[in-house]
């Protein structure tokens, strides 16, 4: 669903912030309920510290990944599945280290709807969580509670993890040809493995189509996969957009665009071009899509207010939820200005939008606590909550 990489930065003192569903435990208040507005939270175990600052979180179906600086992991939320790797199946109302990691330097996380994924600076792969999908990649369909080393790759270099609903990608590094593996549920073709429909695999299988290209990024959320390659090509494949047929194996899509970041959704991704403007494909269900009479009768859907780029280079996307119904998914975007501003809109059920209400929204609103704006630097989306994070000067 959402994954990160360290950033090799001077440590600063930050604020976290935190909104939305909060009853696993997830939004680190450590109140079990949901909140509506921003919460600034008060960790001593996310200080700086010897492991350093928080450089990155993932957040997955109701839990919490947090990669420090320092490449030490700590996580929260639900744990029932065994998502957060503390060696039981309960839940954390608190960050806490995973204690099994402690003698790899963490280079990179991902949280899944109940499963993480933990990238090493030496190339290894560790997974955790719910399995019956094969989503952990160990050859089983079993849930692990503390993160086992994913052996079939013990003779490559992995470089990022990308976590989706049920399943799982892997980018390895230098491996022109089969440098993308997928596992995992892949009945909508989300594996991107083979052209014909695979239901699971409980292995890592090579993803098909990238022989000849170099894959720089990859990307997963809900039944949807997405890449980005060293010429800014966006592919993709799994489940269809707007319901238009599944991907069984990766496309290139837009390829007259050259583009520089893509965030997955439910049913919609969020694009970003070389030159800064924000483009958007998929359903409008919840106004994911912002005013349907503002949007250009194309597509793409081009977003409006981007026309000017006034949107930083860096853009973070949710879609999944815990309820479905049967003709839609529910779904919220967020989007930080250059100002560091937060505007977010589409699903606010459990208040992830942080307007203060349970409402939907179909234009961007700007986020306020306490009726002042929050310069936030960088944001970070679950299934219904949503973490921002500022440094303080």
């Amino acid at each position: 669903m959402e994954e990160g990489s360290r950033r090799e930065e001077p440590q600063k003192e930050e604020e976290i912030w935190s909104w939305g569903a909060g009853t696993d435990g997830q939004l680190g208040t450590g109140k079990l309920k949901d909140e509506l507005l921003p919460q600034l939270l008060h960790l001593p175990s996310l200080a700086a510290s010897a492991a350093g600052s928080i450089s990155m979180l993932a957040c997955g179906g109701a839990h919490v990944v947090a990669l420090t600086s320092g490449g030490r992991v700590l996580t929260w939320g639900r744990g029932t599945s065994g998502q957060l790797g503390h060696g039981e199946m309960v839940n954390c109302l608190y960050p806490k280290a995973v204690n099994s990691l402690e003698d790899h330097v963490i280079t990179h996380v991902s949280a899944g709807w109940s499963h993480s994924g933990f990238v090493s600076d030496g190339g290894c792969l560790f997974t955790c969580g719910d399995g019956s999908f094969g989503q952990l990649g160990h050859g089983d369909y079993s849930a692990y509670s503390t993160p086992a080393k994913v052996s079939y790759f013990v003779n490559n270099h992995v470089e990022q993890m990308a976590c989706g609903m049920r399943h799982s990608l892997v980018l390895l590094k230098g491996s022109l040809g089969s440098q993308v593996y997928g596992f995992g549920s892949g009945k909508r073709g989300q594996l991107g493995i083979s052209v014909e429909k695979i239901k699971s695999a409980n292995l890592p299988r090579v993803t098909a189509g990238f022989e000849d290209i170099q894959i720089t990024t990859i990307t997963a959320n809900g039944d949807h996969s997405a890449s980005l390659s060293v010429d800014g090509k966006l592919y993709t494949w799994g489940r269809g957009f707007s319901g238009s047929p599944d991907i069984n194996v990766p496309s290139c899509t837009l390829p007259s665009l050259s583009f520089s970041q893509v965030a997955l959704g439910w049913n919609h991704a969020l694009l970003l071009t070389d030159d800064g403007e924000v483009f958007m494909l998929g359903g409008n269900r919840h106004g994911v899509l912002s005013n349907t009479e503002k949007l250009m009768n194309t597509a793409p859907n081009h977003l409006p207010g981007t026309e000017s780029s006034s949107f930083t280079s860096e853009l973070f996307i949710l879609s999944t939820s815990l309820f479905l119904c049967p003709l839609t998914s529910f779904i919220f975007l967020v989007l930080i200005t250059v100002d560091g501003e937060v505007m977010t809109w589409g699903w606010g059920e459990h208040g992830q939008l942080g307007l203060g209400s349970t409402s939907d929204e179909t234009d961007p609103c700007l986020v306020r606590n306490e009726k002042e704006v929050v310069a936030i630097s960088r944001v970070y989306c679950g299934s219904g909550f949503t973490y921002a994070v500022k440094a303080v000067d």
